[in-house]
């Protein structure tokens, strides 16, 4: 017999605590991870974007705890993202100080939310499928070319530039080329042992309970510690670099508060609208790549993200921080560290926290290229040979738009590059759509042929063109059948030239009945599209 506990049972009780605790055994470690893919991330997003290396780090704050709590996506994470590097930087430039930029941060997490309410976020729903994978695919290859540099210890480039051209007047080639010419052996060393760990640790399953990447992490700090004051020896750029907080009041001083003196000024609202667009859309991007990427498959709420990213900005406004969108790089590190729900997200946020507040000399301790390694193997699942085998078998109109955007966001960036791909897959789209408007049959009956034309389920505007070249290339003396019985929509146009054809086809001798095509058609509501079984 079960007990009912305000309508639920004792026993659904028990089967929450079960999945709770399950869960909770892979969202802690995927939070670990997560906490030191984006520690370096946040401080090198900071240095790349002009801005206080403190507002990095807050910002990956926020969104850990803040956007991770309100987001209805359970893997995604949001932070300070490279694509904004740019738009921040110039932002600050233009609008004179950090302040009157922070305004402009609050005001376009405002817009967001509006996006949300209004239900903008569904333009994710028309990013084709070959698209996502390229855009998941390139971010894979550039966090491997942008980490290899750290894996052998030349730390002159910013960690956060993501984009092929830097902000040092190289790009990401000249970068490796740099890096080769520049080895440091003991980072070498140890990106190598954190390769190896990241590989095979996880294999034997009596030690895989502590985290590989926790593993890496301690590998290489002790690894560091023993090159000391030899030819091995890292220098001070090649570890992590988190500022040391030594009072509550030098903590407090840190946050910065926005110049609400800018309000009327119209180049703050442009900056604020920039944001917002471009917040927006990489976030959708990012939304739908992690779901791509769920080993359960759930659909993340759009409108809903938007209006946590909102509140997110909003917040780092108000305190001194990065705008904010969800960032692939450590969602995908979320997704591959076995993250179950978004307690690993709110957890690496906490981490943030804690070790600013606490440990943050002791994070100083930690070397890049270990931390690189950890990339290095992200990336390596998200550009894996096994998938571009896989988008090769779907075809060339998969294929091509595929390989595409990869090319085009390692050389210019994510948006410009998913941009490119978008043209290409909807030119794909668009031309199998116009080669697939009907199905064509033809029949001897006598002396003369019987041609039927069954119009598709929906016949739009595109088709248009298709339709009329192949009606009027039809040979003289046929009889015609244009069949409309499957189709629940045809566009106007169309129908024009199908009643015009068959008011003219007696001059080649053509005989053309039109079977159930409708004088108009309505477009059928939304309701009528979803599927009831």
């Amino acid at each position: 017999m079960q007990i009912k506990q305000g309508g639920v049972t004792a026993g659904d009780l028990n089967l929450k605590k079960y999945f709770l605790a399950k869960n909770l055994k892979k969202d802690i470690p995927s939070g670990l991870v997560v906490f030191l893919v984006a520690l370096p991330l946040c401080l090198g997003i900071a240095l790349a974007s002009g801005a206080p290396l403190f507002s990095g780090i807050l910002s990956g704050i926020i969104g850990g705890i803040v956007i991770g709590a309100l987001s209805g996506s359970q893997l995604s994470v949001a932070g300070p993202a490279a694509g904004l590097t740019v738009i921040v930087l110039n932002s600050i430039a233009t609008l004179g100080s950090f302040e009157a930029f922070l305004l402009a941060v609050l005001l376009a997490g405002a817009m967001q939310i509006l996006l949300g309410l209004v239900k903008a976020g569904t333009i994710a729903n028309y990013f084709p499928s070959a698209v996502i994978e390229g855009m998941l695919a390139a971010i894979g290859i550039i966090l491997i070319m942008k980490q290899f540099p750290h894996a052998v210890g030349y730390d002159s480039d910013f960690e956060g530039d993501e984009g092929f051209s830097q902000a040092d007047s190289n790009n990401t080639f000249s970068g490796i080329i740099s890096a080769v010419s520049k080895i440091n052996y003991g980072a070498v060393i140890i990106a190598g042992v954190s390769l190896l760990l990241m590989i095979y640790w996880p294999k034997f399953k009596k030690v895989a309970i502590v985290p590989a990447p926790l593993m890496v992490v301690v590998i290489g700090v002790v690894l560091a510690s023993l090159f000391s004051g030899t030819s091995l020896a890292l220098l001070d750029k090649q570890f992590v670099q988190i500022p040391v907080v030594n009072s509550t009041s030098e903590f407090f001083g840190l946050f910065k508060s926005p110049n609400f003196s800018g309000i009327g000024n119209k180049q703050v609202w442009i900056t604020a609208a920039t944001i917002a667009i471009v917040a927006s859309l990489e976030t959708l991007l990012s939304l739908e790549a992690v779901d791509k990427i769920d080993p359960i498959k759930r659909v993340s709420p759009t409108n809903r993200e938007l209006i946590a990213q909102g509140a997110g900005n909003v917040v780092s406004g108000l305190l001194g921080g990065l705008p904010m969108t969800a960032v692939i790089v450590r969602s995908s590190a979320n997704v591959n560290s076995g993250a179950r729900t978004k307690v690993s997200a709110i957890f690496h946020g906490f981490l943030l926290l804690i070790c600013l507040l606490t440990i943050p000399s002791l994070l100083n301790k930690i070397p890049l290229s270990c931390l690189a390694a950890i990339l290095l193997t992200v990336g390596y699942k998200l550009a894996r040979i096994g998938l571009f085998k896989h988008m090769w078998h779907k075809g060339l109109n998969q294929f091509i738009p595929f390989v595409v955007t990869i090319v085009a966001v390692i050389f210019t960036d994510l948006l410009i590059g998913v941009g490119i791909g978008m043209l290409v897959g909807v030119f794909y789209i668009l031309r199998t759509n116009l080669r697939n408007p009907y199905f064509y049959t033809i029949a001897p009956n006598g002396e003369k042929n019987t041609i039927r034309i069954k119009l598709a389920e929906e016949v739009s505007f595109l088709n248009k063109a298709a339709i009329q070249v192949t009606l009027t290339s039809l040979p003289k003396g046929s009889d015609v059948v244009i069949d409309g019985s499957q189709s629940r929509y045809i566009d106007p146009d169309v129908l024009e030239i199908i009643h015009n054809y068959k008011h003219n086809a007696y001059t080649k001798g053509i005989v053309v009945q039109l079977q159930d095509v409708k004088e108009r058609y309505d477009v059928p509501p939304l309701k009528e599209l979803v599927y009831k079984p």
